[in-house]
């Protein structure tokens, strides 16, 4: 099953042409990695796969799945406990109870951090909170912004597993990395230096 179909897409970034002629399918059980320089359009690409630019983006994109993005910065407000954080974002199921939200937080070893304001985390705890949104979310397609930034090994083994976890349920992952693969066969990549306008 298509839960992403890209064609033709070209990105735009003031009077600039960053990308053009961008396709790809993803299918339910993919992982696919954009990979390209610094400054390529990775990150403008996968935001308007999640539909959050519209602005300069030209070709056609049809998203037949619920999708989780979760950019490079952890977009989380730092006055926030790490509770009220996954609370109030909108990926996460606005009516998941304390427990679940606890659970979510210990299983990204964040256990007791609940009412810690998130300003006073390290910048690798705020991405672990961050990351506990995949935990809270239902979404098919994860579109994924750099995830694997401040973590330290034991975190890229977890998150690699959520993947994994996710796409063998029939879920599928789109993400930008400068790390090289860590999903060997499981992984497509899309090199967007040929893409370069």
């Amino acid at each position: 099953m298509t839960l992403l179909q890209v064609s033709q897409v070209g990105i735009e970034r003031g009077d600039r042409q960053l990308l053009r002629e961008v396709s790809l399918s993803v299918r339910a059980g993919e992982i696919w990695q954009l990979v390209g320089a610094n400054g390529v359009g990775k990150t403008s690409l996968l935001r308007a796969l999640a539909g959050l630019a519209r602005l300069g983006v030209a070709g056609d994109i049809q998203r037949h799945a619920s999708v989780l993005y979760l950019g490079h910065a952890s977009a989380l407000k730092l006055s926030l406990s790490a509770l009220d954080n996954l609370r109030c974002h909108p990926a996460c199921d606005v009516m998941a109870s304390r427990e679940r939200i606890t659970s979510a937080l210990e299983k990204v070893s964040l256990a007791g951090y609940e009412d810690r304001p998130v300003g006073a985390l390290s910048a690798g705890q705020q991405r672990r909170v961050a990351l506990a949104r995949l935990l809270l979310s239902e979404a098919s397609l994860w579109l994924l912004d750099e995830p694997f930034t401040a973590l330290d090994a034991a975190g890229c083994d977890w998150l690699e597993a959520r993947i994994r976890e996710h796409v063998q349920a029939g879920g599928a992952t789109v993400f930008t990395s400068h790390q090289p693969s860590r999903f060997g066969a499981l992984q497509h990549d899309l090199n967007l230096a040929q893409h370069v306008a």
